[in-house]
């Protein structure tokens, strides 16, 4: 790079950057910008020193251009070695330094300025060696900007401007370009190729990491995660992460999958961050992290338990879905739809080989061999008995008790509630496998023992939607083992009291927290809404239906006390009737359970008046 540079204006600008890489918490705790500010005051003598911008057309017409111009047909690059166009690109690489120097210190306006001046300085250069980094690097400066301020059309254009400039530059030209710290040194100091296409590519990291973010800010979800793949893959490949934040990424990518129901990727990304986080404090400190991850404990639980959280949900919902493919109209195992899926298995791992080319893959080497060796120890087939569900079961628990280790209730009482419901909720599905009625009996029984005691310290006043989520699933806890226990006693001949006290004690818990739970949605003068919220309209009428099928479940000898529990049975059975015929919108949400009701509501008089014929009779 020609052109003749002074060694004040070369000082000027390295004690610059000098001082813009000092650490916030060295600077006086009531001057925090300190070095900030000393960094712009140079830049500024710098800026001075070299004289002002040439008048241009091209500059002209760029101010006036919107983002997505800027780097789109690009024509041939300019030529950068005359002294003129040497100093103009000195300038846009100051203009971009203070640019980044105000967004540092929050002042946006300002620095959107400078970087906007920075583009137009570069625009007829911008394909060319000196100056393309430079000139992504204030593009994408001026997306994460524009994102802050959630204009997130204007941050996706500059963005993808970048993007657009990058691709165009590896296709015509591809040899690694200038950084921005080069314009100012003399040659002998100048960085090697290697150290330019690793800093380079690092910046187009950066680039395909924001759009991730943008996309996924625009519900572009599939776009967002082909994205944030692309940048975890690049991480891996050019040695430039950071172990606990590539970890936690990878595991947030998993998400998407398992909700795509794509659970062979979503076990490849989190085998990978579990590998990656392992190396945790393993990896030296850098110029980007001076302090190494290991040294801050509490992030490092924080971070792995996080990553639990994703592996409880890989289990849970795999084994959900499963459920989901093999029960009946009333939810218990088809013995048919199993056969059938079993016939399916083998169909599946014929095309294990095609489906691992599709999925998503990290790292090569010893780093793969590691990831692979991780995931082999996971299923991510649909379990279709016991056993391949207690598999993942205890996958999901083993996750669950070092979730708990850090996310505990005291100080992160959502958290903690949340991954006890998942605790709860891999019980409740593992009990959909279990053949052995008993058995199953005690899953909910441990479901209901780690659910009780959370409402005790829960005040209801600011922990009101957690209580109704708690209160709801204990009752149908109670009210799923009041129906197995009724199942046991109907294969006996004759049933023992102590068994029929049993299914009636679980029947009055299972009333008592369904009636809680509706007591909750009553005003604070204990009137019960005329309409019900669109949030809790589905689980309220659940509620008043189980209650109905309560009261006639409950086994008594007192002709008086049983005339009761059908008229009280009868009472509810109505009110979900008349309360589908006035909101339409509510049959929708309960078509099994209203046609039920509607059955019930005209068969329960008539049962009720030969009860009470019989009465007369004795």
């Amino acid at each position: 790079m020609a052109g003749a540079l002074g060694p004040e204006i070369r000082e000027k600008f390295q004690a610059a950057l000098a001082l813009s890489r000092v650490e916030l918490h060295k600077n006086p705790e009531k001057e925090p910008y300190k070095s900030k500010y000393g960094a712009r005051a140079l830049l500024e003598e710098v800026r001075a020193l070299l004289g002002p911008a040439p008048e241009d057309d091209d500059d002209e017409r760029a101010a006036e251009d919107g983002p997505g111009d800027q780097a789109q047909g690009a024509a041939e690059p300019r030529d950068t070695e005359g002294p003129g166009a040497q100093r103009v690109l000195r300038l846009a690489v100051v203009e971009f330094h203070l640019g980044v120097n105000h967004i540092d210190t929050e002042e946006l306006s300002a620095g959107e300025e400078h970087l906007v001046r920075c583009l137009c300085l570069l625009r007829p250069y911008r394909l060319s060696l000196d100056c393309v980094s430079v000139y992504i690097q204030a593009q994408n400066n001026l997306g994460i900007l524009w994102s802050e301020r959630e204009e997130i059309e204007t941050a996706r254009t500059y963005l993808e401007s970048s993007e657009a400039l990058y691709n165009q530059y590896m296709k015509e030209i591809g040899s690694p370009p200038l950084d921005p710290t080069e314009h100012f040194l003399p040659e002998e100091e100048k960085l090697t190729e290697q150290e330019r296409s690793k800093r380079f590519e690092k910046v187009y990291t950066h680039n395909l990491y924001y759009l991730a973010q943008v996309y996924q800010h625009m519900e572009m979800f599939e776009k967002a995660a082909h994205y944030c793949h692309s940048t975890l893959k690049r991480q891996l490949e050019h040695n430039a992460y950071h172990p606990m934040e590539w970890a936690i990424n990878a595991a947030t990518l998993s998400q998407f999958y398992i909700n795509k129901l794509c659970f062979m990727e979503a076990r490849h990304c989190l085998s990978a961050a579990n590998v990656i986080f392992g190396q945790t404090g393993k990896i030296p400190a850098t110029e980007d992290t001076p302090e190494a991850e290991g040294d801050v404990p509490e992030l490092y639980h924080q971070r792995k338990g996080e990553i639990a959280r994703c592996w409880i949900k890989y289990c849970l919902t795999l084994m959900q879905n499963a459920q989901l493919s093999m029960q009946d109209n009333i939810g218990e195992l088809d013995l048919d739809k199993q056969l059938e899926l079993r016939a399916l298995r083998k169909k599946e791992l014929d095309e294990e080989e095609s489906i691992r080319k599709r999925a998503v893959q990290f790292g090569t080497g010893e780093l793969c061999d590691a990831i692979s060796a991780v995931e082999e120890k996971v299923r991510y087939l649909r379990p279709l008995d016991f056993e391949e569900a207690r598999e993942l079961f205890l996958l999901g628990q083993h996750y669950v008790f070092e979730a708990k280790e850090f996310f505990q209730i005291d100080g992160y009482v959502t958290d903690h509630i949340e991954v006890v419901q998942d605790h709860s909720a891999l019980f409740k599905v593992l009990a959909f496998f279990e053949t052995d009625m008993e058995r199953r009996c005690k899953m909910h029984k441990r479901r209901i023992a780690m659910l009780e005691p959370l409402i005790v310290d829960l005040n209801p006043q600011y922990y009101l939607l957690v209580n109704r989520q708690i209160q709801f699933e204990i009752a149908h806890a109670y009210y799923d083992m009041m129906d197995l226990k009724v199942a046991i006693a109907d294969k006996l001949r004759d049933p023992d009291s102590h068994i029929v006290k049993k299914i009636n004690s679980l029947n009055k818990s299972a009333l008592k927290y369904y009636q809680l739970f509706l007591d909750s949605l009553r005003d604070p003068n204990k009137v019960f809404p005329e309409h019900i919220g669109e949030d809790v309209l589905r689980p309220a009428m659940l509620a008043k239906f189980r209650v109905a099928r309560l009261y006639g479940k409950i086994i008594t000898a007192d002709p008086k006390k049983e005339l009761e529990n059908l008229a009280t049975s009868l009472e509810h059975y109505k009110f979900i009737v008349d309360y589908c015929e006035t909101h339409p919108e509510a049959a929708q949400e309960i078509e099994v359970e209203l046609e039920l009701s509607k059955e019930m509501v005209s068969l329960l008089p008539t049962k009720m008046e030969r009860f009470r014929a019989k009465m007369a009779l004795t």
